[in-house]
């Protein structure tokens, strides 16, 4: 019954989820695009269904940059192990979509397809699982939608929850809907965490045992070519000390640039990546509102010695910009939203810091601030006077950036433990097929 007025909230909800991916597409035109898929339907030539051998697929949920970043060095785990297999990557946002092209998709065209996860309608899901018939689901750190994961198991396709992350504050909202949380949990196979602390936090919902594998963000390794790119770059600029200011949010900017202004210094570029690019324009008038000189990547790669902020307006050149910096700082964590990956910087070598919320990635910074690769700052003030001080003590610098990398290094494997643990999955769900 409660699944049942569930569905029915979401059959009432719709023209409210079309007006919102409309207005979502004010900004982000991609947002018009592919409206069947998230409705259970379509229309183009698939691989999986149309191949005359319809070869097994692996079904994989990332819901968007982040989540599917983090999947890359599974899914290429997945395709190396299961060479007769394909895989269909799904997700929710456009930009999630955009860089599971550019990280897989385009290497593996004949093997990987990309398609938007349709939303939890019970004839959208019932028509995604009749046309792929994945012999396996993986869904990437916290996604339980009730009507998805009841249809699955009642399709007898084995679901798995891997690299799951539960935060404090996560488990108290989700405590407000504690059984639609436990039926979901208890109809997965496999509950594979982050931590022992997100496994706990699980169970403390409903679920049954959890295994813990690690964080698949600590196998992400650099692109050679981005980090190469980075020191390109670097090489190019007149400023002698650079700050990359990376994954900001909305209303952090005003804080960082307010900043910058009352901390002069005549030597630092300082390089600001939003991290959603249907703000990068808003942002740049931003910039330009506070007074600070302006340059944006996507007009130039050699800003002149005046510009005092470098705008990062690209997709998929993180690590270009760790590498080109001295000292990062991570965002999502001045105000409480939760925090950003910080481990991708210290894999560059990049001293990092943050502010004071980082609950979403609360292990990852605490074990990073231990081993010497972070500092944690208050505000937006104490960061530029933290980052002075590491512009200022190469020696520091570099003590910060070695353990950077053996932080990033030490946590790695939890690729290898996820594919273990799948591997029963997707031989019963291989055999049925």
């Amino acid at each position: 019954m409660s699944r049942a007025l569930y569905s029915l909230v979401w059959y009432l909800a719709t023209p409210l989820v079309m007006a919102y991916l409309l207005w979502r597409s004010r900004r982000q035109p991609e947002y018009r695009r592919h409206w069947a898929e998230r409705f259970g339907a379509d229309f183009g030539v698939d691989f999986a269904v149309d191949s005359p051998l319809r070869r097994p697929l692996i079904w994989l949920h990332a819901v968007s940059v982040g989540e599917t970043r983090a999947a890359v060095s599974l899914i290429e785990g997945l395709l190396e192990r299961y060479p007769d297999h394909e895989v269909l990557l799904t997700q929710m946002t456009p930009t999630g979509r955009a860089a599971a092209g550019a990280a897989v998709a385009e290497a593996y065209a004949q093997r990987v397809r990309v398609r938007y996860l349709p939303y939890d309608y019970p004839h959208a899901v019932a028509r995604f699982f009749a046309r792929y018939r994945p012999v396996v689901g993986i869904l990437m750190e916290t996604e339980l939608w009730p009507n998805l994961i009841a249809t699955a198991a009642r399709r007898g396709i084995p679901l798995a929850l891997v690299n799951a992350r539960l935060s404090e504050r996560s488990l108290a909202r989700a405590r407000r809907f504690a059984g639609f949380a436990r039926k979901a949990l208890h109809r997965f196979t496999l509950l594979a965490a982050q931590t022992e602390d997100d496994a706990n936090r699980l169970m403390a919902l409903g679920a049954p045992a959890v295994t813990v594998t690690g964080n698949l963000k600590f196998d992400q390794t650099p692109g050679a070519e981005l980090v190469a790119r980075g020191r390109a770059w670097r090489k190019q600029w007149p400023r002698a000390r650079v700050l990359v200011a990376a994954s900001t949010r909305e209303g952090e900017e005003e804080l960082l640039l307010a900043a910058l202004v009352r901390h002069p210094d005549p030597a630092r570029l300082t390089v600001l990546v939003p991290r959603h690019p249907q703000r990068f324009d808003e942002v740049a008038q931003r910039v330009v509102a506070s007074g600070l000189r302006l340059a944006r990547r996507s007009a130039t790669v050699a800003p002149e010695a005046s510009v005092d902020v470098w705008l990062g307006d690209s997709m998929g050149e993180l690590p270009a910009y760790y590498a080109a910096a001295d000292v990062a700082f991570v965002g999502g964590s001045l105000l409480p939203l939760g925090g950003q990956n910080l481990i991708e910087a210290c894999a560059c070598a990049t001293p990092v810091l943050v502010g004071p919320h980082t609950f979403n990635f609360a292990q990852a910074t605490e074990q990073a601030i231990e081993a010497g690769a972070a500092r944690r700052v208050a505000d937006a003030d104490a960061m530029l006077e933290a980052a002075a001080a590491w512009l200022d003590d190469a020696a520091a610098r570099e003590r910060a950036s070695a353990a950077g990398l053996a932080f990033s290094a030490a946590h790695r494997g939890a690729t290898e433990r996820t594919l273990a643990a799948l591997a029963p999955l997707i031989a019963k769900g291989t055999r049925r097929r």
